[in-house]
């Protein structure tokens, strides 16, 4: 018992080391921002309006994060793991109700919605460091030319750190969030101590009054409102890495209180001193001696946010391979407890280059506050999208309940998606461009990997054919010693190495294996569900098909599965120190196949350069594989 208390503990400062710092730290930038003078739509300082928006903060963050996200969308888990893509997955099972077309719909939308989620991964940590670093003008003045320098050597730390795993980065970055929440809401009390008034704010009717009698302020404004929202989806992304239960908790007893705290301290402050506030409500809030201190820990909890995030596209990053919307990649798994904990080194490189060209290139992060807002809401939208027709199709929920929840929810939703629309020409453009590249990307290499698949089955010709041609073969092939292992997409075709060896080196080996990857839409497939072994051609020829069954987030280890089919196969007789590996390879060339343009076959030959080695991949012993291919023009 006390170790099960003691496992959840720590899974639950875990979470908050990962989880919870892009949202624990939009009270840095969220107030100021509504008020920032520079905003091309700013809120004039008033008693009315900053009950207003203080009010549209804390229900903004009720409505998304605890009744959105917490209470229903982090049930739509896909076996435990979580995420636009899980979401995707349910939706595209063949047990869930609905039409085709309406289910590639949907797929198509939360493809963009993930590819969303890339650009808030590139944003916020420019964002985010970038506005502790800044109350160093608030601290000490003299230093303040340094904050980008600063900003970008803490992002170039940040993700080196990342080789060490989401597990080693929590257990370093919990304890920091548990003493930033705590003082930012210690830091809170003491404004809303000063000025209690403020508590009104909790009032639904300050934020309706506000959105009511002063609309098309209240409207512009909520595009700085959402802000404080910025890091919800990392709660469902990175659900895999922890679990619901410890993210649950974390939220309801320490972050959100803690936050509220702050925004209503913050708010108080502004009633107080409207005309020198708005510059820095966050840190100045905190007492002039603690200000210094202050830009430390909000530098430490703004390096812990970008982890969320990072978190997340890695996550993103697996599964989106493992359905086929990328190719394979080189994933590190830095834990053997808790197994959606990864690390991809190519998105790791990829987005630090981005995240330090933003803050080299915007260099405030007022500046980049009006591009954040797009990511964050266009996420928001489509995930509840999804969701509501998850819960519409598969849960039994009454019929009226989904579809008034869906409407409420979303109504919310496009109201904060339409007002970040405003920014469009001010910033907003550029996580909707960069969404658009990865979904570009993402879309290409599906289509892309359909044709080659196709061109490739056509050479590879019917697998049991070529077996029984190998049987009736006249004088019969010879056979040397030893089995031998050749990765094959499926049943239907023969790999292209066992043709090739049988029709250049005109040899076999005295035991076939013909092994077949299936990735299933879940993200671990139990041993027990693991093999399907199925004997070709005649009992004297020991070939052998097996398909061997992986979730989308398991690790594809083909020798560890030798065992296995040596129980499932007695008669194999399979000797594992005596296998060799067969491995099929195509160069592709891009020719005049119907089915996609130029650009884009150029496009997914430049993605297929980023492909990790099969035979790492699938953790094959160099010294015993063989790789033989062919060319294909597509």
């Amino acid at each position: 018992m006390y170790r099960r208390v003691a496992a959840q503990g720590a899974l639950t400062v875990g979470a908050l080391g990962i989880v919870f710092g892009d949202l624990g730290t939009s009270p840095l930038y969220t107030i100021q921002t509504v008020f920032s003078p520079s905003d091309p739509h700013p809120v004039r300082v008033s008693t009315e309006n900053t009950f207003g928006i203080v009010s549209l903060v804390f229900w903004t963050v009720t409505i998304i994060v605890t009744v959105t996200y917490v209470l229903l969308v982090m049930r739509a888990d896909n076996d435990g793991e979580g995420g636009i893509l899980a979401l995707i997955t349910l939706i595209r099972r063949r047990g869930m109700p609905g039409g085709r077309r309406a289910k590639m719909a949907l797929a198509a939308l939360g493809i963009f919605g993930a590819s969303l989620f890339f650009g808030d991964s590139v944003i916020t940590p420019a964002i985010s460091v970038l506005s502790a670093i800044e109350g160093v003008k608030v601290a000490s003045p003299s230093v303040g030319g340094a904050v980008v320098p600063i900003t970008a050597a803490i992002i170039v730390g940040l993700f080196l750190l990342q080789r060490l795993g989401t597990g080693a980065v929590g257990r370093l970055f919990g304890p920091v969030m548990v003493v930033w929440f705590v003082v930012i809401g210690a830091v809170g009390i003491r404004g809303v101590a000063a000025h209690p008034q403020i508590l009104k704010a909790l009032s639904p009717s300050y934020a309706l009054g506000f959105l009511i009698g002063h609309f098309p302020v209240a409207f512009f404004s909520l595009a700085a409102v959402v802000l404080a929202v910025t890091g919800a989806e990392a709660l469902y992304a990175d659900m895999g890495h922890f679990g619901r239960a410890p993210i649950t908790r974390a939220w309801l007893l320490l972050v959100f209180p803690a936050c509220i705290l702050s925004y209503m301290g913050q708010g108080a402050l502004v009633l107080a001193s409207p005309a020198t506030a708005i510059r820095s409500p966050f840190f100045l809030l905190v007492p002039a001696w603690g200000r210094l201190p202050m830009v430390f820990l909000a530098a430490a909890a703004t390096v812990i946010a970008s982890q969320a995030v990072i978190s997340g596209a890695f996550s993103i990053t697996q599964q989106a391979a493992q359905l086929g919307y990328l190719p394979r990649l080189r994933i590190a798994h830095t834990s053997e407890k808790r197994v959606g904990q990864i690390y991809v080194p190519w998105i790791n490189w990829a987005l630090l280059a981005a995240v330090v060209t933003l803050v080299v290139t915007f260099q405030s992060s007022t500046a980049l506050a009006y591009a954040f807002g797009m990511a964050v809401t266009g996420t928001i939208t489509i995930t509840t999208l999804l969701f509501f027709y998850v819960a519409g199709r598969s849960w039994h929920a009454p019929r009226w309940l989904v579809v008034t929840g869906a409407a409420v929810l979303l109504a919310f939703d496009l109201l904060f998606f339409a007002a970040n629309l405003t920014k469009l020409v001010h910033g907003a453009w550029l996580p909707l461009l960069i969404a658009l590249a990865v979904f570009t990307v993402l879309t290409t290499w599906q289509r892309g990997r359909e044709l080659v698949t196709g061109l490739r089955q056509r050479d590879e010709g019917p697998l049991q054919e070529f077996v029984d041609r190998m049987h009736g073969a006249s004088p019969p092939l010879p056979r040397v010693p030893g089995t031998a292992v050749f990765l094959n997409r499926g049943k239907a075709t023969a790999p292209l190495a066992l043709r090739a060896n049988v029709e250049h080196n005109h040899v076999r080996h005295e035991y076939v294996i013909i092994l077949s990857i299936e990735t299933r839409p879940v993200p671990h497939v139990t041993p027990a569900k693991r093999l399907t072994v199925d004997p070709l051609g005649h009992r004297d020829d020991r070939i052998t098909h097996v398909t061997a069954r992986f979730g989308y987030m398991d690790k594809p280890d083909v020798p560890a599965l030798l065992p296995l089919i040596g129980k499932a196969d007695p008669e194999s007789q399979l000797d594992e120190s005596d296998v060799s590996y067969f491995l099929s390879t195509i160069a592709l060339r891009p020719g005049t196949t119907p089915g996609m343009s130029r650009w884009r076959k150029r496009l997914f030959l430049a993605t297929a350069q980023i492909t990790a080695d099969a035979a790492d991949y699938f953790r094959l012993p160099r010294e015993r594989t063989v790789i033989m291919g062919s060319r294909i023009e597509f």
